[in-house]
């Protein structure tokens, strides 16, 4: 029984092929373009299966013979309901590397139908949301009275043509935070807050909608939640800028021209900068008596980090050692499964 990568022809999607494949996992590789999977798949010496997900009788074709799926193609709002709905009908285990919060949402809402099916529904596997989750759940067990959640992140690194990609078509989106358990739309760049990821001083940093704001809440049961980025000053001016230009950049005259300048990019990051790239996390964690718990997290390179945790979490798939029905990072592995990882450490701050 094999790990099917789904989309392992795309920047990331190959970055977990070859990690995967080195460590001697039975990988076959897909997605919809024979040409690049055919190429990879003959580098690596690996099977490899071609198909679009428009046909749920092509893709349950695709699925024979397969223990787990991770689904590495984005935007994921278009890829992972069907390959989702496969896995059920096929009892196959599926994760993937989505940090979309509408999707992630949407995948724990088949928690009960995974359940019935004795499969595991993972999405979040990789940078998103992985340390996030990890540093929630920490912080979750140093504070277990905490009602309100904190989480930033600095990532200094080039994003992929697939993030980039999703990023705009997201772009109109808004903001979203949580409140007493509940979803609760917010403006785009709703908030700025300083933030100290590490001894230099503090960074702005901004709220955005990231995935953390579903799967923090499934993993800790904090009620208040919000997720914060830090981005220097032009782009939190975009990001404000945006509760009254969003539809502008939603249209599809400027869709498609920014959309063709990403594809004209680099496929994202090299070698030697994810070697020499790092991420900062942030969290607090406080409760109704004044009780105040904050941590910090250093990891990785984001899109070095998505392929270490995409493959062992796999991995654990493959061996079965997941539970059932929708699952967070940290809910199934615990708070302390981001520091098996090289490069991560983690502190208690002030």
């Amino acid at each position: 029984m094999s790990l099917l990568i789904y989309g392992a022809n795309g920047y990331t999607g190959e970055l977990i092929a070859r990690r995967a494949a080195a460590q001697g996992l039975p990988v076959v590789l897909a997605g919809r373009s024979a040409g690049s999977i055919g190429a990879l798949a003959a580098d690596l010496g690996r099977q490899e299966r071609v198909f679009a997900l428009d046909r749920p009788e092509a893709v349950d074709a695709a699925l024979a013979g397969i223990r787990v799926v991770l689904n590495a193609a984005g935007p994921f709002s278009r890829t992972a309901a069907p390959l989702v709905e496969a896995c059920l009908r096929a009892r196959v285990h599926y994760l993937d590397i989505t940090g979309e919060l509408g999707v992630l949402e949407a995948i724990f809402g088949r928690d009960a139908e995974a359940r019935a099916a004795g499969i595991t529904l993972l999405p979040g596997a990789g940078f998103d949301v992985v340390p996030s989750d990890c540093l929630a759940a920490h912080v979750k067990r140093l504070l277990p009275t905490a009602t309100h959640l904190t989480l930033a992140f600095r990532a200094r690194t080039r994003l992929s043509r697939g993030t980039a990609t999703t990023s705009i078509e997201n772009i109109d989106g808004g903001g979203m935070i949580r409140r007493g358990g509940a979803l609760q739309p917010v403006p785009s760049g709703w908030r700025t807050r300083a933030i100290d990821f590490d001894d230099d001083g503090p960074n702005k940093a901004i709220t955005i909608p990231w995935g953390d704001v579903a799967t923090a809440y499934h993993t800790t049961g904090i009620p208040n939640i919000e997720v914060y980025l830090a981005l220097p000053a032009a782009m939190r001016t975009v990001l404000r800028l945006a509760r009254w230009t969003g539809p502008l950049w939603a249209s599809g005259p400027v869709q498609r021209l920014l959309k063709a300048r990403v594809a004209r990019g680099a496929p994202g990051p090299i070698a030697a900068e994810r070697a020499a790239g790092e991420t900062r996390l942030w969290a607090e964690a406080r409760d109704e008596a004044g009780g105040v718990v904050r941590a910090r997290l250093r990891t990785a390179e984001a899109y070095e980090l998505t392929s270490c945790t995409a493959v062992e979490l796999a991995a654990r798939a493959l061996r079965g050692e997941l539970p059932p029905g929708f699952q967070t990072p940290a809910g199934a592995c615990g708070a302390d499964f981001i520091l098996e990882f090289p490069g991560s450490t983690r502190e208690v701050v002030g």
